[in-house]
C-alpha cells in the first residue's frame, strides 16, 4: 500500500509529532511505501498577522504542494494528522479533487473548540460544542487573544460551510470518549473509528522498587498540577513524588519542592530516562482536569508494568480501569487523590497485582502489532468503500 502521510509540525517533543513519526516507521517496517509530507509552523513566526490568518483559512501553497505529491506518488490514501495552522484544511479539498480517499486522526478537539482543549479558566468548557464558535472568540480562547481566536473560529466556520469535514472518508479518534465528543459535535458516527496510540519499541517491564510516585507531563493548569501538589501537602511526606516535565507552572513546582515534603522536580528528561523512572515508580499519577483525547503517558506506564492513579475524566479515566490497572479519583479533588494514594500504600499485594494487570493491558491493546492491525483494517475499509461507491455510481 502507498500512503501519503501529512502533518503540521509543532516542534514539541512527543505528542502528535511523535505519533506521526512512529506510524511512519511502523508502516515502513511492514513493507508499505510511506511518503511523509510535513509542514512546519515555525515558518509563521515572523510573518504578518494578515498573511498568517489567510493561510490558516486556506493555504494555496499547501494545496499546490499536496497536489504535486499526489500526482507524483499516486497514493492509495492520504492520512492527515494535523493541518493547523500552516497546511490548512485546503489539503483535504485537493485530495477530493484528485480522487484520493482521506483518513484523518483527531489528536485534539480543534474541529470543535477554538483552543482544542475544552478547557477554560481552570474548568472544562463546552460552550462551542456543536455551535458556531463565537464564544471562543469572546473569551479569547486561543492564545488569550480575541483576534487570534477569531481567525481559528473563522477557519472552523468556513470549512463547516464548505463541507470540508464531509470530504474525509474516515476519522480516527483515540478513545471512545473522544469519539462520543465528536458525535456530539455533529460528526457522523459511522465515519469515526477508534484506534489508540501505541508504544514502540517495547521498553519492557520495570521492577517497581523505587518507592516513589511519578508525574510525567506538561506543567500546565489543565494537567491538574494544583490538585497534585495539594494532595501531596496533605500526605505529609508519606511517599515521595517525582515530577518530570516543564511548562508555565514550573515556578510553582519549583517552589513546591521547597515547601512540601517529598516533592522533587526533575525537569525534562530524555525518553529512556523517563522509562527508567516509570519502571521503578510504585505508581504513576495522572491528575488531568481536561478531556484528554488519549493519555499516552498512561500506556507508557502500562508498558513498564506501572499502575496509574488517574483522574476519572475523559480518556484518562477510560484508559485506566479502576481496580485493575490502577485507581480512579475525582478530578480536581486533592482529598480524594490523597486517600487513593494512602489506599495503595496500605495494600501492597493489590499494588503488585495491578502491576501485572497494567503490563497485560499494554500487551493486549497498545503494542505496535496490535496498532498496525487496527490501522490497516481502517485503510482497507476506506478503500473497499471507495471502490464500492465508484462501481455503484459508475453503473448508475
Amino acid at each position: 500500500m502507498r500512503i501519503l502521510k501529512l502533518h503540521t509540525h509543532y516542534q514539541q517533543p512527543g505528542g502528535e509529532d511523535g505519533v506521526f513519526g512512529a506510524e511512519v516507521a511502523l508502516l515502513r517496517d511492514k513493507g508499505h511505501t510511506v511518503v511523509p509530507l510535513t509542514f512546519h509552523n515555525k515558518q509563521l513566526e515572523d510573518v504578518p498577522l494578515l498573511w498568517r490568518a489567510a493561510v490558516t483559512l486556506w493555504n494555496r501553497e499547501a494545496y499546490a504542494r499536496v497536489r504535486e505529491a499526489i500526482r507524483l506518488h499516486r497514493p492509495d490514501t492520504l492520512h492527515v494528522h494535523n493541518t493547523f495552522p500552516l497546511a490548512s484544511p485546503a489539503v483535504i479539498h485537493v485530495a477530493k479533487a484528485e480522487r484520493v480517499p482521506v483518513v484523518m486522526t483527531l489528536h485534539n478537539y480543534r474541529l470543535l473548540c477554538v483552543n482544542a482543549l475544552f478547557f477554560r479558566r481552570g474548568r472544562v468548557c463546552e460552550d462551542c460544542l456543536g455551535r458556531i464558535p463565537w464564544r471562543g472568540v469572546l473569551h479569547g480562547c486561543y492564545r488569550d487573544s480575541r483576534p487570534a481566536s477569531a481567525v481559528v473560529a473563522a477557519m472552523l466556520s468556513l470549512h463547516r460551510a464548505l463541507g470540508t469535514w464531509n470530504m474525509v472518508d474516515r476519522f480516527i479518534a483515540l478513545t471512545e470518549f473522544a469519539r462520543q465528543k465528536f458525535i456530539e459535535g455533529g460528526f457522523p458516527p459511522e465515519k469515526i473509528s477508534v484506534k489508540p496510540n501505541f508504544v514502540h519499541p517495547d521498553p519492557g517491564p520495570g521492577e517497581g522498587r523505587g518507592g516513589y510516585a511519578l508525574f510525567v507531563g506538561r506543567l500546565s493548569p489543565e494537567k491538574g498540577l494544583g490538585t497534585l501538589l495539594m494532595a501531596w501537602e496533605r500526605l505529609g511526606g508519606k511517599v515521595p513524588l517525582r515530577i518530570v516535565g516543564d511548562g508555565p507552572l514550573a515556578p510553582e513546582v519549583q517552589e513546591a519542592q521547597k515547601q512540601i515534603p517529598g516533592v522533587e522536580w526533575l525537569g525534562r528528561k530524555a525518553p529512556e530516562e523517563v522509562y527508567a523512572l516509570m519502571g521503578e515508580a510504585a505508581f504513576l499519577v495522572f491528575p488531568s482536569e481536561w478531556y484528554e483525547t488519549f493519555g499516552r503517558v498512561a500506556i507508557e506506564a502500562f508498558a513498564k508494568g506501572t499502575p496509574v492513579l488517574a483522574a476519572h475524566i475523559g480518556a484518562v479515566g477510560e484508559v485506566t480501569e479502576d481496580g485493575r490497572t490502577g485507581l480512579h479519583f475525582r478530578p480536581g479533588d486533592p482529598e480524594d487523590l490523597a486517600a487513593k494514594v494512602e489506599w495503595l500504600l496500605a495494600h501492597p499485594n493489590e499494588l503488585a497485582r495491578m502491576r501485572k494487570e497494567a503490563r497485560a493491558e499494554y500487551e493486549a491493546k497498545y503494542t505496535a502489532e496490535q496498532n498496525y492491525a487496527q490501522l490497516m483494517a481502517i485503510y482497507h475499509e476506506v478503500l473497499s468503500k471507495r471502490r464500492y461507491d465508484g462501481k455503484r455510481h459508475g453503473g448508475a
